[in-house]
């Protein structure tokens, strides 16, 4: 237990830098007006047309690593939530195995960088991991744990659609088999990162949605040679905005385009202004994978159209 000194000071920093830190007053306002903003998607035949690409596709953001912000960390659930109230978002979460095979949502090798513990996430027992308590990104204390991928898939149900970034140590199998376990088929798609993973997870869950890096015209060739249907792909096109022409031809494939914004675009558009991102998605970009969610899905509010076939997928419950 954190006494609970400790608690309240911890607690009053935290709230001292989200003051500072979080996005500005009138989007506070809107997320103070309460519920979350949701993504339902509930059997496999939804799971196929929300991701089959419409002309009246609603663009969308995806936050990396659930969209840390001052006060929460990095793949948390607090911290998807934390989300959820300013939009409705993609969330990619990062799996990590620890020694003794318990997945748990974490994105570095080493335990330092986002807990108070330390040490290497496969070198030690869940029971340690379970002792420790997560770090937002500017190094301060929180009272969330560190989730395990079935609390993850448990709570994401009916709420939220999922990118489910594998770690290398991490075989596959495992993440098939909590997918399936979880009856999570219908909302956890898997990131992949290269065309030979992406024919392996194929083969193993050929009912689940890929993530699959698509920068060029040589790789939809490659990805046709996997015999992956394209209807089992969701195209991420790199963290370089690629043509309007090339974003067309994925899009005549049936296919939803995600640009990484995360890294140089993020800064871009946080130096030259917010609305960089509408021009991404102006340029057929349909996910925006960002550091910056709730900064960037405001941005591209203006560009949903008024009426979409994806519109019953969404839903703001208190």
């Amino acid at each position: 237990m954190i006494p609970t000194t400790f608690r309240l000071l911890a607690l009053s920093g935290l709230l001292l830098l989200w003051s500072c830190e979080s996005p500005d007053s009138e989007t506070e306002k809107e997320a103070s007006q309460g519920g979350l903003h949701f993504t339902r998607v509930f059997d496999l035949e939804e799971n196929r047309d929300f991701y089959s690409w419409t002309s009246d596709r609603i663009p969308m953001v995806s936050a990396h690593r659930g969209g840390p912000y001052p006060g929460f960390p990095e793949n948390a659930i607090e911290t998807f939530e934390h989300v959820l109230k300013y939009t409705p978002s993609i969330i990619e979460l990062d799996v990590a195995m620890t020694r003794d095979s318990v997945l748990i949502l974490m994105h570095d090798d080493e335990l330092d960088r986002t807990t108070n513990g330390t040490g290497k996430v496969n070198e030690v027992d869940f029971d340690y991991i379970q002792s420790l308590y997560l770090e937002d990104n500017e190094g301060n204390l929180t009272e969330f744990k560190v989730p395990t991928l079935d609390e993850a898939l448990i709570w994401s149900k009916g709420k939220v659609l999922l990118t489910v970034d594998i770690k290398r140590s991490v075989p596959f199998e495992k993440v098939v088999e909590a997918v399936r376990k979880n009856k999570a088929e219908t909302y956890a798609a898997l990131i992949t990162y290269s065309f030979d993973a992406a024919k392996k997870l194929h083969g193993m869950a050929p009912e689940l949605m890929l993530s699959v890096t698509i920068r060029n015209e040589e790789e939809i060739g490659r990805l046709e040679e996997t015999g992956i249907p394209w209807n089992r792909v969701i195209a991420f096109t790199g963290v370089t905005e690629r043509t309007p022409e090339f974003n067309k031809a994925l899009h005549e494939k049936g296919v939803f385009t995600i640009l990484g914004t995360l890294g140089n675009l993020d800064k871009s558009a946080e130096a030259r202004g917010d609305e960089l991102y509408a021009t991404f998605v102006q340029n057929g970009a349909d996910i925006l994978a960002t550091d910056r969610p709730i900064e960037a899905a405001k941005a591209i509010e203006a560009l949903k159209p008024k009426t979409s076939s994806k519109s019953k997928y969404f839903t703001h419950a208190d």
